[in-house]
């Protein structure tokens, strides 16, 4: 690990609330300014709007504008939500609540349960499949297993869109949704398990929203009581927000308007679950005055990886596509992405492992690398393709890392160590911290060296040798820590759920990768029928397909292959073909229509993928070629044509721009990025209007830079003073 790693692991408190808004770039900072009103926040994958909705709402606690009690920041999953909270606290603003819909939604119903209706609420029911089963029973319908979790499905579906049981088949003939029995013979099991679950005195997960929307809207005064409490709020992720939820927010928000937003519709793939970007594409329908922010700067993927993302969206159609964002990367260039054709599914899965292997042997961490695939059940044949190639991996979905037995185990034993302190023999021979728990957790079945194959044996000791590398990290960190300052930490982390890193590959669904990134990610089985799926039949289905696989590319940072398997098994007809969502995209798939042409190259062997794709008439002033890349219509040539720019005034330009930054107190690309000067140079404008035709050069930076930059141009000294507005254009 370097330094930098180690200081972003336990980053210092900024010291002030003007010292929050430090690093962040012109939209982000934009965002963190825009305290008042509705506030939408249009996000790319990659784009660090974690980071501006954090240092947003950190900024206003530190600068006195936002009580931390008032804030309510909502997200949809646990991880995200510890996240959240692990980043405010870094930010000293640790008393805001950052908690998932549903984990906001329980604690306002516990608290108001005995006022409203009297006694204990009751027990939260934390599976469902077992009563939906039995509810099938009564009504003398057989489900198999994969019936019953399908069935189950639509159940939560109805009640977040808030279908009652006698509603539900007319609720399915009008959504378009294929159900996978009858509609009516689920509407009657529906209706069996809401009446098990009241003989019981159960509720579960949809019935905390729906309970705590009923008591919000007849009790007045309760709701009154909230919005007293909870006067600003933070929504992420908004594209997935259901029905009910939103219902639930409008009720936490009444008349006020102190709401921000954080979404992107081309993210929308959660729409089976009840989630739609509706809420999120009419934002500005319903709040006309809403402060909207777009960022796009992707500062996680290479200049490669981004092209096929912008490829892909620029092949979609429907409501959610005319609102997509066209990212753009802020990287340096890394490999193609590699495409490959194989035989046969085994074929990709041991060719997969391969370079997999290839990869850690040439230092990526087995961390930082994913395998990601349509459907659950593609992940046996890679299971045991890694476990063959010796590589360590790990399976996404499993429970939470700080609720993991052996992890409990651990930070006991740690916790007894720090208690006994030198009466510890165990610590008898221990002369820091990372060997003070390698030694208590040497009683918990951590080793030096990882148990032989795959499993539960495996599975524990990596979840062991995280919070070993979690000790050394915090060693590095902060010197002369304790025991007790490390439980304390983990202590701390749990309750965020900021756990460390398991070193393995990760094996996941695509929908489960949402959220998350890699070094490296492996896209596999990409065939026709499996992206997209075979039951997505409507066009709106279809788009969603795309938009999943979209999710799947913007997962990676540096690395990204693409994979298809042309038969199932070895020896099978070769009748298999790449998904649709690649033509034109991929090599030597040909044109994609009015679109423009497919990439050259070969698809084998990781050979990469196209360069053109249609974004406008802008043609290269060297060779005429049309450009498509941002940096090239910015410099108006190919990336690749002779360069006719003046070093010397482009060093001059450097240092220029290097002075105005210091003088602001901001990175140097808010003044210019390099490609914008490198246009210059190449240029060598002589008038305002000559310079503000290079792209990246709009009116306020004009007004503000231009008389210096013209003046290093025609080979004079510059002004002295920097210009007063800090907007990138």
């Amino acid at each position: 690990m370097t330094a930098a790693t180690h200081s972003s692991l336990f980053p210092r408190v900024p010291e002030s609330a003007d010292a929050v808004l430090d690093g962040l770039d012109p939209e982000q900072r934009e965002v963190a300014l825009a305290l008042h009103g509705p506030v939408c926040v249009l996000a790319g994958a990659g784009t660090g709007k974690t980071r501006a909705i954090t240092h947003r709402i950190a900024y206003g606690v530190r600068a006195g504008i936002l009580q931390p009690g008032s804030v309510l920041a909502v997200t949809f999953t646990n991880r995200a939500a510890g996240e959240m909270r692990g980043r405010l606290r870094e930010l000293g603003a640790g008393g805001v609540q950052a908690r998932t819909f549903h984990s906001a939604a329980l604690r306002q119903l516990q608290y108001f349960w005995p006022k409203v209706v009297g006694g204990d609420l009751p027990r939260l029911l934390e599976r469902k499949i077992q009563l939906v089963a039995e509810a099938a029973a009564r009504c003398r319908v057989r489900l198999d297993r994969n019936e019953l979790r399908d069935v189950t499905g639509e159940i939560e579906w109805a009640k977040v869109t808030q279908t009652v049981p006698a509603d539900y088949p007319a609720a399915v003939a009008k959504s378009v949704r294929d159900a996978p029995r009858d509609p009516a013979e689920i509407g009657q099991i529906y209706a069996m398990y809401e009446q098990l679950k009241r003989d019981r005195s159960v509720i579960d997960f949809e019935d905390v929203l729906l309970l705590t929307v009923g008591i919000l809207q007849d009790r007045h005064d309760i709701a009154d009581q909230i919005r007293r409490q909870y006067q600003h709020f933070v929504v992420d992720e908004y594209q997935d927000v259901s029905p009910l939820q939103q219902r639930l927010l409008d009720l936490w928000l009444g008349d006020r308007d102190s709401l921000c937003v954080v979404g992107d519709a081309s993210q929308t793939i959660y729409s089976f679950t009840g989630a739609t970007p509706d809420h999120l594409l009419n934002f500005r329908t319903r709040h006309p005055n809403a402060t909207v922010v777009k960022l796009v700067r992707d500062y996680r993927s290479t200049p490669q990886v981004v092209h096929l993302a912008n490829g892909l969206l620029s092949q979609a159609r429907g409501r959610a596509a005319e609102h997509r964002l066209e990212l753009i990367s802020q990287r340096d260039p890394g490999p193609e992405p590699a495409y490959t054709e194989y035989a046969d599914e085994p074929a990709e899965a041991e060719g997969t492992a391969r370079r997999i292997r290839d990869l850690i042997a040439a230092g990526v961490p087995a961390g930082e690398i994913a395998v990601l695939y349509r459907i659950n059940a593609q992940s046996e044949v890679y299971e045991q393709a890694l476990a063959d190639a010796g590589v360590p991996y790990q399976l996404r979905g499993a429970e939470r890392f700080f609720e993991r037995q052996e992890v409990r185990e651990a930070g006991i034993a740690l916790r007894g160590a720090a208690r006994a302190g030198g009466n510890d023999s165990l610590l008898d021979d221990a002369e820091d911290l990372p060997s003070q728990v390698r030694a208590v957790l040497s009683t918990k079945g951590w080793t030096t060296e990882p148990p032989a194959g795959s499993g539960a044996v495996r599975d524990r000791w990596e979840s062991l040798a995280a919070l070993v590398r979690l000790a050394e990290d915090f060693a590095r960190a902060k010197p002369g820590a304790t025991l007790s300052d490390l439980v304390a930490e983990l202590d701390e982390r749990a309750a965020a759920q900021h756990a460390p890193t398991v070193q393995g590959v990760t094996l996941a669904s695509l929908h489960a990768a949402k959220g998350l990134e890699w070094d490296a990610v492996f896209l596999v089985g990409l065939t026709e029928g499996m992206m997209p799926i075979t039951y997505a039949k409507t066009d709106e289905q279809i788009e969603e397909e795309r938009r999943l696989l979209y999710v799947g590319v913007t997962r990676a940072r540096l690395h990204l292959s693409l994979s298809w398997a042309l038969s199932r098994s070895p020896g099978g007809r070769a009748s298999r073909r790449p998904t649709r969502f690649l033509k034109g995209l991929r090599p030597g798939s040909g044109p994609l229509g009015a679109a423009g042409a497919g990439g050259g190259g070969s698809v084998e062997r990781g050979s990469g993928g196209g360069r053109r794709k249609r974004r406008g008439p802008v043609r290269c002033r060297v060779c005429g070629a049309t450009l498509t890349e941002a940096g090239e219509m910015k410099l108006t040539r190919c990336e690749d044509c002779p360069s006719d720019m003046d070093e010397a005034l482009y060093e001059r330009l450097r240092e220029w721009r290097s002075d105005q930054a210091k003088q602001l107190g901001q990175p140097a690309y808010c003044v210019f990025t390099d490609k914008t000067l490198m246009a210059i140079a190449e240029c060598v404008p002589s008038t305002d209007g000559e310079l503000a035709s290079i792209s990246g050069v709009g009116a306020r930076k004009l007004d503000r830079f231009g008389a210096d930059v013209l003046a290093l141009c025609a080979g004079e000294e510059p002004g002295e003073e920097p210009g007063g507005d800090d907007e990138e254009q």
